[in-house]
């Protein structure tokens, strides 16, 4: 009876997440969008108003169809909503048509999307293990993991304001990895493959996961035993696939637009050192998303936002952790804080010097400098990591 009542406590406390996020994202309706918000209405147009045969060789706009064709289809059915909110819309020779429908459809389309990755979210928080953790809510893996992940501010400001449906994406790529964890293989190969036939980014992850099923679910004899220590009892995460995964994405990391932390999220809850990890990545990361959004009004918004999420980052994770030794050392520290500098120069004192119409490209320039430090930096980190637990572990089973 009492486990019963804590399962209905943990449904309450991740549902309230999950609405609350949904309610921010809905605030965020009329905030500045992208010229991605243009690409995704004319795939709307095109997919609507023409045959499947011409649905890649449509030129009228700039933004052809590129994405692969489960993306096509997925937009071909956003089409049959989207006309009962604005028709016109759907005009292929609307080009950069926006209109009161026009938005709201494709705000909400992006939100009601997020659910596939709330249900990952959920399934992935399945997968822990939390019989050693502190009794306090706040406190527990499955809890931090859930925040970190629902209210991931890349996720937030990419999707939500600028405009993409990455959120969709990394459902289907974290619904992947919990069915790893849960040992059913040919579903998460299933969705892989799905994936990928709905945006071609993640191809460059294939080779990892190719290689894991072959020794994990092909070549049973080479199969991890889980780990006892884990908290994901189902899986050893160090000897899993995500370390090989999180490097491949972390090479890719500027074409997945900040997606590496959302999954680093699963190794954050693991261990101090991936922690440590996960916050240099995530924030440097979140902060080289900061030119996506370079109008005033959403200034406020960005910066608000990344401090919100980055405290809850450290400190959730701290006290976790807190048994362990600091997760950041005082050279990481520095790196991170001087984010703070760099944003001051780049958003106030820069634009008041003469070298803005001259060199309008030093704002950008500094920042993908600054912030290519701290991702290869972390990219180290998790290579070092691998190598050294697979040392370990060869030495005691020895």
């Amino acid at each position: 009876m009492a486990a019963s009542a804590l399962g209905t406590r943990s449904g309450h406390w991740f549902s309230a997440l999950a609405l609350g996020v949904t309610l921010f994202k809905c605030l965020l309706i009329p905030t500045y969008h992208s010229t991605d918000f243009e690409v995704h209405r004319n795939w709307l147009a095109i997919t609507h108003s023409l045959p499947i045969s011409q649905w890649y060789y449509e030129a009228t706009s700039e933004w052809t169809l590129d994405y692969p064709p489960f993306f096509a289809w997925f937009e071909y059915a956003l089409s049959h909503i989207a006309k009962f909110f604005d028709q016109e819309m759907l005009n292929v020779r609307n080009l950069n048509y926006l209109s009161s429908g026009t938005l709201l459809f494709q705000r909400f389309s992006v939100i009601l999307a997020d659910a596939l990755f709330v249900y990952a979210v959920h399934e992935c928080c399945k997968c822990i293990d939390g019989k050693k953790t502190s009794k306090e809510l706040i406190e527990k893996p499955k809890f931090i993991l859930s925040v970190l992940l629902l209210w991931n501010f890349g996720l937030l400001i990419v999707d939500h304001i600028h405009f993409q449906y990455n959120g969709f994406l990394s459902g289907l790529m974290l619904l992947s990895i919990a069915r790893i964890f849960q040992k059913r293989h040919m579903e998460a190969a299933f969705l892989f493959a799905v994936l990928l036939h709905f945006k071609h980014i993640y191809l460059y992850v294939a080779p990892a996961y190719g290689i894991y099923l072959l020794r994990s679910y092909c070549f049973t004899a080479s199969k991890p035993e889980p780990a006892a220590t884990s908290l994901f009892p189902t899986l050893s995460i160090q000897e899993g696939p995500l370390p090989c995964l999180l490097g491949s994405k972390l090479l890719g990391f500027v074409q997945c637009r900040g997606q590496s932390p959302v999954c680093h999220c699963l190794l954050s809850v693991e261990r101090a050192g991936d922690a440590t990890t996960f916050l240099i990545l995530t924030t440097t990361g979140h902060y080289s998303l900061f030119p996506l959004l370079f109008t005033a009004p959403e200034l406020p918004i960005k910066v608000s936002l990344m401090l919100l999420f980055t405290v809850y980052s450290v400190s959730s994770l701290q006290t976790l952790f807190r048994k362990e030794k600091p997760l950041l050392n005082w050279m990481e520290t520095v790196y991170l804080l001087g984010l703070g500098p760099l944003e001051v120069c780049c958003e106030l004192v820069f634009p008041l010097t003469s070298w803005k119409l001259k060199y309008p490209f030093i704002p950008l320039l500094l920042t993908s400098v600054y912030c290519a430090v701290g991702i290869t930096y972390a990219w180290a980190r998790l290579y070092v990591s691998v190598l050294t637990s697979c040392l370990v572990s060869k030495t005691k089973k020895q």
